[in-house]
């Protein structure tokens, strides 16, 4: 053993060297990345907006096609509830949704009780995040007994009417 250390102990030290050398660049050596531009980001405080980004700053808000006008809603909600249509009578169907099936062009519950398994889906397909509630919440048999006034009737199967 000590043959080979004698003959081989400039490499064994140059091994050591390198592995002290290795070990202070890994826990020693500062790796903190500086910067040192000038420029200013357009997110600076004070710093004038992105030509880029100009003309969308300056458009008019887009409209958005889900929501209808504050007074056709409200319009439209009175009218339901005097002629004893109101959409909202169904469970399951708030007031966003019977806005959306509104601007959809369904505003009586005698539509939705005619609906057959084609209108329910071209009606599901518009209806976003809503989509699979009419099957779900059973709209139709829902609409067919408001419609024909049976208020009992929708009592025993779904519930008191709102």
């Amino acid at each position: 053993m000590t043959e080979l250390l004698a003959t081989y102990w400039p490499l064994l030290v140059a091994a050591l060297v390198v592995g002290l050398v290795i070990a202070w660049y890994l826990f020693s050596a500062s790796r903190k990345t500086r910067v040192t531009g000038t420029s200013g980001d357009v997110l600076d405080e004070g710093a004038a907006p992105a030509e880029r980004n100009k003309a969308l700053i300056d458009s008019a808000p887009a409209a958005t096609p889900m929501q209808p006008a504050a007074g056709v809603t409200a319009t439209t909600s009175a009218a339901a509830r005097s002629s004893g249509g109101d959409l909202t009578r169904i469970k399951g169907l708030g007031p966003k949704l019977a806005a959306t099936l509104n601007g959809l062009g369904v505003t009586s519950l005698s539509q939705i009780a005619g609906w057959d398994d084609d209108d329910i889906d071209r009606i599901d397909g518009q209806l976003g995040r809503f989509q699979g509630r009419i099957r779900r919440d059973d709209w139709v048999g829902q609409a067919r007994l408001l419609a024909d006034g049976d208020e009992a009737g929708f009592a025993g199967k779904y519930g008191n009417v709102r």
